[in-house]
C-alpha cells in the first residue's frame, strides 16, 4: 500500500542562498547583478541536493508544501525600523532587548511606535525563545529575493506536471510587528491577526501524512522554529518528522544553536537523514 510522504520545504528563497554568479540576474534599474540579502553558507548546494532528491524521487512524493518568508521593507526586525541613540541607522545583525530601548540606546525611527515596540519586546523576551535580531531587509514581498531558488522551482514544477498536483505555498511574515521564523506561528501572535496565530489547518494536513520530510533554510532559525512548533503539536507523533540534514544549513555564526537543535529534536523522536538515504524510501513508495 502506498504511503503518504509529504515534503515540507522551508523558505527555499533566493535571499537565503549563497548563489554563484551564474544565478544572479542583472537588475534592470541599477545595471548591477542582484545579490542575496541574507545568504546562508551552503544553502545553494543544499537546494541543488534537494532538487535532485525531488527529481529522482518524484513518483514517491505524495505532497509538497513550501513556506515563503514574506516581509515588508518596514518591519520591526529590519534596520528601517530602528535608530541608535546617536541618530545613526542600526546595523544588521544587531540584537535589541527591551532594557536597551528603555535606556534610549535604540529607539524606533518613528517615536509614535515606542510603546508598541516595547510591548513586543517584552512579550518576545517573556516567551524565552528568541531576542529581537535586526536582519538585513530580506524577502521583501514581490522582490527577486523572495522568489524560490530556480533549481528547486524547476524540480517541483516537474513534480506538479507528472503528479497533476499542486505545490502548496504558505506565505508568512507579512505582519511588520512580529518576527515570524516558524511557518506555523509568529514569535508573538496577535489576537487581531489570524496569520500570526498557530496554523492548525496546515499542521493538520501534515498530520495526515505517514512521514514529513523537512528541508530548507535556515536550520538555526526558520527550520528550527517550524519543526519545534510542529513537534510540540504532534507530541508522540513527532516521530513522523524527518530532517533532511544535507538540505539544511544554519545562518553564519549560529552553528552551535543549530547543532543543539538537532540533538534536542532527535531526542524527541525526529529522524535525521541525508538525502541519499531518503531517496530509497521515496523510490520504494513510487
Amino acid at each position: 500500500m502506498k504511503r503518504h510522504l509529504h515534503l515540507l520545504i522551508i523558505d527555499p528563497q533566493n535571499d537565503f542562498c549563497d548563489l554563484p554568479p551564474a544565478y544572479l540576474p542583472i537588475h534592470p534599474v541599477t545595471g548591477a547583478a542582484r545579490a542575496p540579502a541574507l545568504p546562508v553558507p551552503g544553502a545553494h548546494a543544499d537546494m541543488q541536493r534537494l532538487a535532485t532528491l525531488i527529481n529522482h524521487g518524484r513518483d514517491g512524493i505524495s505532497a509538497i508544501s513550501i513556506t515563503l518568508d514574506s516581509h515588508h521593507r518596514f518591519d520591526i526586525a529590519h534596520p528601517t525600523f530602528w535608530t541608535g541613540s546617536d541618530g545613526r541607522a542600526v546595523a544588521p545583525f544587531t540584537e535589541i532587548i527591551a532594557a536597551q530601548v528603555r535606556a534610549g540606546q535604540y529607539l524606533p525611527c518613528d517615536p509614535a511606535n515606542l510603546e508598541r515596540a516595547l510591548n513586543y519586546l517584552d512579550r518576545l523576551e517573556a516567551a524565552g525563545r528568541y531576542k529581537l535580531m535586526v536582519w538585513p531587509v530580506h524577502c521583501e514581498i514581490g522582490s527577486w529575493g523572495q522568489n524560490v531558488h530556480d533549481d528547486v522551482r524547476a524540480a517541483y514544477n516537474n513534480w506538479e506536471d507528472h503528479a497533476l498536483g499542486l505545490v502548496a505555498k504558505l506565505a508568512k511574515g507579512a505582519n511588520p510587528w512580529t518576527e515570524h521564523y516558524s511557518a506555523v506561528m509568529a514569535e508573538v501572535p496577535y489576537d487581531d491577526d489570524p496569520a500570526t496565530q498557530f496554523n492548525t489547518a496546515f499542521v493538520d494536513t501534515l498530520a495526515a501524512a505517514d512521514t514529513i520530510y523537512v528541508a530548507g533554510e535556515a536550520g538555526s532559525h526558520c527550520v528550527k522554529a517550524t519543526v519545534e512548533h510542529i513537534a510540540d503539536h504532534f507530541g508522540a507523533a513527532a516521530s513522523k518528522l524527518v530532517l533532511v540534514t544535507d538540505c539544511i544549513s544554519p545562518v553564519y555564526g549560529f552553528d552551535t544553536q543549530y547543532q543543539a537543535f538537532l540533538q534536542a529534536i532527535a531526542a524527541r523522536g525526529v529522524r535525521l537523514m541525508q538525502s541519499g538515504d531518503v531517496l530509497p524510501e521515496l523510490l520504494a513508495n513510487a
